[in-house]
């Protein structure tokens, strides 16, 4: 009997070892098969940051450019989702709130109000997410509220300018476009939006520019017409059914009012048969460029929209990877710490190309 259980108490004792000894040689399964693993996954270091653009109408044809050169210099630097905020700031704020929300790294904003810009500001300050506005520039003080506001645009006061030289340069070459031989160039304006900065601006120095070189003006008529091409003709046609025979040339705030102009002129069968009146603007569009190749736009001023685009997109792109943004960061000079300044070009006929 002793001796059946020294057996059996040897037996299971065997049993134990041999059991304890496969459990601690099984393999875990290998990494390669597939099978989880419980280390801890490394942050993605190479996710692209996420840019909020809200644009102020997407049917006004320089910004449509601005925005092509946006989604262009953002392939490889960053997520870009554009909106459209139909010229309405309560729409934009909204737009706004929801990028917020989304918890966007940056935000790049063609405000709609350029006096609202404080409102935005506060929103994306509180939220920590950087903000640059394009185009239309916010008021100074609003630039002040905070270190991660910047700017990115062109002095309107220069395109005002360069468009009244282009009057210059053509009434000098052109006596006869003086038509009443007083020695002043009888003028009608075509401005945009009331109270606009580039409106307000464009429109003054461009007349100075033309006093500047010693030439004498005198306004026949001045209405809005909203940086709109239909709003141009219209206005353009009232212009003539009351002054046809004072005008001598056409300044308007922007490309598309000034081709709106062109059509009302055409309807009077201007630029043909020697008829022709001058007509200048500003932004140096496809459309305009190719007024310019047909003769019926005199000239207009590149508002460059691919650098203004790509400007806007690389200093967003800084900000939302906690870079300050500078000539090195961003391939643009920077001034006083928050601004990128587009400079303008006379655009003519002859030089068109240099647009294109």
């Amino acid at each position: 009997m002793k001796k059946l259980l020294t057996i059996a108490v040897a037996g299971a004792l065997v049993a134990s070892i041999v059991g304890c000894s496969s459990a601690k040689t099984t393999p875990a399964p290998a990494a390669s098969s597939g099978a989880t693993t419980t280390t801890t996954p490394k942050a993605d270091t190479s996710k692209k940051p996420t840019i909020g653009v809200a644009i102020y109408k997407f049917d006004d044809t320089f910004m449509s450019g601005v925005r092509a050169a946006i989604t262009d210099a953002a392939k490889d630097k960053a997520i870009v989702d554009i909106v459209d905020s139909q010229n309405s700031q309560p729409t934009q704020n909204d737009k706004v709130d929801l990028f917020i929300t989304k918890k966007v790294n940056a935000l790049a904003i063609n405000a709609v109000d350029r006096t609202a810009a404080g409102i935005i500001i506060d929103k994306a300050k509180t939220a920590n997410i950087p903000v640059v506005f394009l185009n239309r520039e916010p008021l100074a003080d609003d630039m002040k509220k905070w270190d991660k506001v910047y700017y990115v645009g062109a002095k309107a006061e220069q395109s005002g300018t360069m468009e009244g030289q282009l009057l210059v340069d053509y009434f000098k070459a052109h006596p006869e476009a003086d038509k009443n031989k007083d020695g002043k160039i009888q003028y009608v304006m075509l401005k945009g939006e009331p109270g606009h900065q580039d409106a307000e601006l464009r429109t003054k120095f461009s007349i100075q520019a033309i006093t500047d070189a010693g030439l004498g003006v005198e306004k026949v008529a001045e209405d809005t017409a909203m940086w709109d091409r239909v709003k141009g003709q219209e206005k353009m046609a009232a212009f003539l059914a009351s002054n046809e025979s004072k005008i001598e040339a056409v300044l308007a705030n922007n490309d598309d009012m000034a081709l709106g102009a062109i059509e009302a002129l055409k309807a009077k069968g201007y630029f043909k048969d020697n008829k022709f009146l001058p007509v200048v603007g500003v932004d140096a569009t496809a459309p305009a460029l190719q007024a310019l190749s047909d003769g019926t736009l005199l000239g207009t001023v590149l508002n460059d929209a691919k650098n203004q685009g790509a400007a806007t997109t690389k200093v967003a792109a800084a900000l939302a990877n906690g870079q300050t943004p500078s000539k090195e960061t961003t391939g643009y000079d920077v001034t006083d710490g928050k601004y990128v300044w587009i400079s303008y070009k006379k655009i003519t006929k002859e030089n068109m190309n240099e647009a294109k």
